[in-house]
């Protein structure tokens, strides 16, 4: 076993680990926004490091191009379909108000 494989091993399980907390946050977060922060932030970072891993152990092979694409896929879908997902949340009315401590939307939608 050398080292691009601890190296590979390593970030697949660190990924992994954030994909499984992000789902764990999706199901237990109490409203939307919560539930938004947890599918996008630690989901997009954990299959960054997964595709990471792959590319390393692909390393020469013609797939690594695919998986390039994939992560820069995610990398610019993921904060598009966060910021949709909120303002949809916001206008129909499905957010906490009081988890919020700043509502710069209230002026812009009335």
């Amino acid at each position: 076993m050398n080292v691009l494989d601890i190296v590979t091993a390593v970030l697949i399980l660190g990924g992994s680990t954030l994909s499984l907390t992000a789902a764990i946050g999706v199901v237990r977060f109490p409203d939307t926004l919560s539930r938004m922060h947890a599918a996008s932030k630690p989901q997009v970072l954990g299959l960054l490091l997964v595709l990471a891993g792959a590319a390393i152990r692909l390393r020469g092979n013609a797939d690594v191009g695919m998986v390039i694409l994939t992560g820069l896929f995610t990398l610019i879908t993921a904060p598009v379909v966060a910021n949709r997902v909120g303002q949809l949340a916001y206008r129909e009315q499905n957010i906490r108000d009081d988890l919020l401590t700043r509502d710069d939307l209230r002026d812009i939608d009335s």
